[in-house]
């Protein structure tokens, strides 16, 4: 889509928005059925813990959580699982929410990982993203976790649309996609053997519409990177590269000054940003209603290296 016909479909989705009020009535439901899986979680298993980056999905949750459980009283740890090449806008904004909620923070680091030697790059430049996998089974086996609930949700990609809410991984951190259980009238397979553990989606029945809607009407604070700002980046087989130390611009690419934000937010060495104006969460509304390509799809390096990416991660013990 150029940007023409882009700024098209956003005006006829403005439009659509003012013709016709956008209802939120159905976010009530998805609110219950999260805060209903964060409790069956905390009643289920020993030992959980909640995956927590500082982004807009894990920030969604830590709000139901909250609700949940009350300021304050969240029965399990957040977990953060560290490149040490995240943009520091959102490991500051991490800290900052776990401080003000009183919350225990568990941060791991791939950096720890490679001093001891579970985790080997190919090359120096080589993205530490997939690398996380071993950092998080290595947390897994340390602090003894039986269930860690994360943030994905089923309409990012095609391999979470295969994930159970409750998805079982053997003992060596691995997902089977066919050896998981039907969960017909919400009932949820909590069945352990030893050295297994679970990952929860609380919010996989949720869009990136919802938790946008859910933002606007929560009035959830987030990393000002999800918002409109200037950042030079260089266009790279469509996608919108950031122009750091760690993605400099290569031979003969023009680095340009665009006024963009981050739809999601990950290791700096594969995330990428879209190029928007809006400024605050219900701006973002009507930019979604409009978008054609999964947030995923339009922003992360990592899932364009083939059709089986994410799947192929999830089965090595990938988020």
């Amino acid at each position: 889509m150029n940007a023409r016909t882009e700024s098209a479909v956003i005006q006829a989705a403005l439009q659509h928005a003012n013709d016709h009020q956008l209802s939120n009535a159905h976010l009530d439901a998805l609110e219950e059925e999260t805060i209903f899986i964060l409790r069956e979680v905390a009643a289920a298993f020993e030992r959980p813990a909640l995956l927590f980056s500082g982004g807009k999905d894990s920030l969604v949750m830590l709000k139901c959580a909250e609700k949940a459980f009350g300021t304050g009283r969240i029965p399990y740890p957040l977990l953060m699982i560290d490149t040490g090449h995240n943009f520091p806008e959102v490991t500051d904004f991490r800290d900052l929410r776990a401080k003000e909620l009183g919350a225990e923070l568990i941060v791991r680091s791939v950096e720890d990982s490679m001093a001891r030697g579970s985790v080997r790059l190919a090359h120096p430049g080589e993205s530490r993203n997939v690398h996380q996998s071993v950092t998080l089974l290595e947390a897994i086996e340390e602090f003894r976790f039986d269930a860690l609930i994360g943030g994905a949700r089923r309409d990012e990609e095609k391999a979470r649309a295969k994930e159970r809410i409750f998805s079982h991984r053997d003992s060596f951190g691995q997902w089977q996609p066919k050896d998981q259980r039907p969960e017909l009238w919400t009932l949820f397979n909590t069945r352990l053997h030893m050295g297994e553990h679970f990952r929860v989606f609380p919010i996989s029945n949720w869009t990136e519409l919802d938790v946008w809607q859910y933002i606007a009407r929560e009035d959830i604070a987030l990393p000002s990177i999800y918002y409109t700002h200037q950042r030079e980046v260089v266009d790279r087989r469509g996608l919108l590269v950031p122009v750091t130390e760690l993605t400099p611009p290569r031979d003969g690419e023009q680095v340009q000054l665009r006024d963009v934000r981050f739809r999601t937010v990950g290791d700096i060495t594969c995330t990428c940003p879209v190029e928007s104006l809006a400024a605050n969460a219900n701006d973002i509304v009507i930019e979604t209603l409009a978008a054609e390509v999964s947030e995923r799809g339009a922003t992360r390096m990592d899932d364009k290296t083939s059709d089986a990416s994410m799947e192929k991660r999830k089965k090595d013990g990938y988020f």
